[in-house]
Order: C-alpha cells, then sequence, then structure tokens
C-alpha cells in the first residue's frame, strides 16, 4: 500500500498542563501525514473538490501508546488502507530517533457527491484511476 511520513518537533503550544502533548493535537498531526500521502496520490484536497467529491471525516479512532514530550521529534506515517468503497488511513507516531511506537490510529474517510451532498457506497472512478496507475 501507499504511505507517506512527515517529521514534527514537539513545541510548547503543542503540550497540556501536564507537561506532554494535549490529545487533540494528535489529531493535527494525523492531518499532516494524511496530506502528505494525498499528495503522493495527486488527490489532496483541492483534487477532490475539482473532481466534485468532498471526503469528510466518519470515524476515528487514536490509541495512545506513549506521550509525546517537549523537544522530541517524532515521526508520523499515514498509510492507505483501503480505497475500494472508503479512504480508511492507518497512523504511526514515532520517536524519529528510536523508533519507538509513541500513538497509533486510523480515519475512515467517504465521497459524498459535491452538487447533491449524497455519500456514496463506492470511491469514485477518478480516485480508482489514480491508485490503479501507481501499481
Amino acid at each position: 500500500m501507499i504511505a507517506a511520513s512527515v517529521t514534527e518537533t514537539i513545541q510548547f503550544y503543542h503540550l497540556d498542563p501536564m507537561n506532554v502533548v494535549w490529545h487533540g493535537n494528535y489529531v493535527q498531526f494525523f492531518e499532516n501525514a494524511r496530506c502528505a500521502l494525498l499528495d503522493r496520490i495527486d488527490y489532496n484536497y483541492p483534487q477532490m473538490d475539482e473532481s466534485g467529491y468532498l471526503w469528510p471525516i466518519v470515524d476515528m479512532r487514536v490509541k495512545y501508546v506513549r506521550p509525546c514530550r517537549f523537544g522530541q521529534k517524532i515521526k508520523i506515517t499515514a498509510t492507505l488502507k483501503e480505497y475500494e468503497n472508503r479512504l480508511k488511513i492507518d497512523y504511526l507516531i514515532s520517536d524519529a530517533d528510536s523508533g519507538e511506537k509513541l500513538t497509533k490510529g486510523f480515519t475512515i474517510q467517504v465521497a459524498v457527491e459535491k452538487a447533491t451532498g449524497e455519500m456514496l457506497f463506492a470511491s469514485p472512478q477518478c480516485l480508482i484511476d489514480k491508485l490503479e496507475a501507481r501499481k
């Protein structure tokens, strides 16, 4: 499957009062890796919009294994796991130096026709074509 990674350094503004990354910031880390993955298949948000489809997230899970701390360099990897009927993307956040697993999760997105607001039960052909061309 197709994957992409980004790296981040944990900043002060990522932290909560307990001096670890606030749980809501992990969603932003996932988003940054997801955009890198979507760029890799040439179907990021502008291309989605141009194709006439919106892709809202309908489910998301996060499993916090170990906390991220100030100054830590992290690697966030997004991997496309499903695309025929929905986009399921798995995420792994690890320490950039040691490779230690810190957080994992997934998101599920479904295609919605921009013009009608109707959800599709299969991914549009424009996405399938882009992915099949990468094989």
